[in-house]
């Protein structure tokens, strides 16, 4: 067998910059949960001792921190001085909990995704499925996390009103269903943005909607939120003037039907609003560090379960918009359409 010499060190090199990624998560998630970033946030140029003081930590394991954080181009380092310091930029990756680049919970699903390995060996095994409540509690905080900051940056800016007619719908008082809501951080959103609109969450995951109801009422928007555990197919409620599925489609291994759901559920002239994980329809077009993202997440995440529910499609995370839009037209949508796009995202807009 011939080796091409520069192709294996090429991908040698690609190799041991993703462990390094992989190492560099980990020291991520200490950094934001021992309040490094915070410490570092606005407070120009610290020696290690002065950013141990700030965080309440030892000095010895911070400067050792603050190198892996200098080797990663996190944190820059001024060798005359020897202080380092979190420039703006950084601060709204790795400090700023309100900024849409904001990173470091992100971390936890590849966690739940390590700890729930054994459960990923069997089901690949066995072909049987694995249900999103079924995995490690990580995967909840950091899935939120991850599109909460994203929502916040983009779906009362950009998204509703690239909507045809939506946000003034919204304005005037409008009752909207969030379907598959977890956490709850996109009907709180809506609610906050709209006072005289009422929002409806529905997901399977009690966890998840616990916590919802606790961030509601956190938020002070208890009275216009309620959040119920219902299937996609089957909650109550007639007449919603807007439907939104917020990166959960295709999590369902029965999106048709769900879809079709929500067409009987839709008020005269509703819309329903779909936000998707970007990707091109063809794998040749998703070779790229976003889509590799999705697909990994997709393959132990996504498609187990949609296959514990043991449905008639498994679309996985990086279904596209050809195949999203199938599932509406057989469901007898007349109307559909991409409204807005991200790095990260895709927005269809329906209607009946």
């Amino acid at each position: 067998m011939s080796i091409n010499q520069t192709k294996l060190d090429d991908l040698v090199l690609r190799a041991v910059g993703d462990l390094s990624g992989g190492y560099a998560g980990v020291m991520m998630s200490l950094g934001h949960k021992l309040g490094l970033y915070s410490a570092m946030y606005g407070a120009g140029p610290l020696t290690p001792a002065e950013v141990a003081r700030r965080a309440g930590c030892h000095e010895r394991y911070v400067r050792e921190w603050l190198h892996a954080q200098v080797a990663g181009l996190y944190v820059d380092y001024d060798a005359v001085s020897g202080k380092f310091e979190l420039t703006p930029e950084q601060a709204l990756v790795l400090a700023d909990a309100s900024s849409p680049t904001f990173m470091p919970l992100a971390w936890q699903v590849p966690a739940s995704m390590w700890f729930d390995e054994e459960k990923s060996l069997a089901a690949f095994r066995s072909g049987d499925g694995v249900a999103w409540g079924e995995h490690d509690e990580r995967l909840f905080c950091g899935s939120a996390a991850f599109y909460r900051n994203t929502y916040r940056g983009n779906l009362v800016q950009h998204w509703l009103p690239a909507l045809d007619g939506v946000t003034e719908r919204l304005e005037r008082g409008a009752v909207v269903a969030d379907v598959g809501c977890g956490q709850g951080h996109s009907s709180i959103l809506l609610a906050q943005a709209f006072p005289h609109t009422r929002v409806h969450g529905y997901d399977v995951h009690a966890g998840s909607l616990a916590e919802a109801s606790v961030l509601a009422e956190e938020a002070g928007v208890e009275d216009r939120v309620h959040f119920a555990e219902a299937r996609a197919s089957d909650y109550a409620g007639q007449n919603f003037d807007l439907i939104c599925f917020f990166d959960c489609l295709h999590d369902m291994g029965h999106p048709l039907a769900a879809v079709s759901h929500a067409k009987a559920a839709l008020a005269p002239g509703g819309t329903v609003m779909v936000i998707e994980p970007f990707a091109n329809d063809s794998l040749e077009n998703n070779i790229n560090p976003v889509a590799r993202i999705y697909y990994a997440a997709s393959t132990t995440l996504c498609c187990a379960h949609a296959i514990s529910e043991r449905g008639t499609h498994v679309l996985g995370a990086q279904a596209g918009e050809q195949r999203i839009a199938q599932i509406f037209h057989e469901a007898g949508f007349q109307y559909f359409r991409r409204a807005a796009e991200t790095p990260f995202n895709l927005v269809f807009e329906a209607r009946a």
